[in-house]
């Protein structure tokens, strides 16, 4: 998925992972940051995280001639550092934070919550709509039910992170939460620190 804006130089990319590309596109379009580009990863890679880096080296030096800064809109996403690296080598910029669910959740709060939360399974709006796709067939169990309690034997709760207020997202990820066996709590954040992120990016963009 790529939205390329009809403006005048400087030029800002972002390459984000698309699990993000609703929320980025949502801040962008309502304060009228069109020059801000949008170039979005397919999600499914969360399912092979070994595969990020190369990915975004592929589109880093696909769109590098197109455009005067490229931003990594991505966070760690169980890579172990390797997509960091990689951005360094790239010489790119990435947006720090060990994963999306801290974006939303504000990486700072999250982290300071890590303590009380670390037997807990998240959901944002993305992963709650794609939750058959992203978590049920992906770790087989709609072919083997059984390993549901082997998976998540050291859960105790299933959070949601709610980017908007929707009774039938919050219906799903209660419905997500029993299938798993999860006591159920939502957490209302909004888009968490992406307008922030994006704010500086329009700035700097725009001087």
């Amino acid at each position: 998925m790529t939205t390329r804006a009809r403006v005048a130089p400087p030029t800002c990319l972002m390459l984000a992972c698309g699990a993000l590309a609703r929320e980025l596109l949502a801040i962008r379009d309502a304060n009228g940051w069109q020059h801000l580009d949008l170039h979005c990863l397919p999600a499914d890679l969360h399912l092979r995280p070994e595969k990020i880096p190369d990915a975004v080296q592929d589109a880093v030096q696909r769109y590098r001639p197109a455009y005067d800064r490229i931003i990594v809109v991505y966070a760690d996403c169980g890579t172990g550092g390797l997509l960091k690296a990689r951005c360094d080598e790239l010489g790119v910029e990435m947006i720090p934070g060990p994963h999306c669910y801290a974006f939303f959740d504000g990486v700072a709060d999250h982290a300071a919550r890590a303590e009380q939360e670390f037997t807990a399974f998240y959901l944002t709006d993305f992963l709650v709509r794609q939750f058959d796709a992203f978590v049920w067939r992906a770790m087989g169990l709609d072919r083997h039910p059984q390993l549901r309690d082997m998976y998540f034997a050291h859960y105790d709760r299933l959070i949601y992170l709610a980017q908007t207020h929707d009774p039938e997202l919050d219906r799903k990820a209660r419905d997500a939460a029993s299938r798993l066996g999860l006591r159920y709590q939502r957490r209302h954040t909004g888009y968490g620190d992406l307008p922030g992120v994006l704010a500086q990016l329009s700035s700097s963009a725009s001087q």
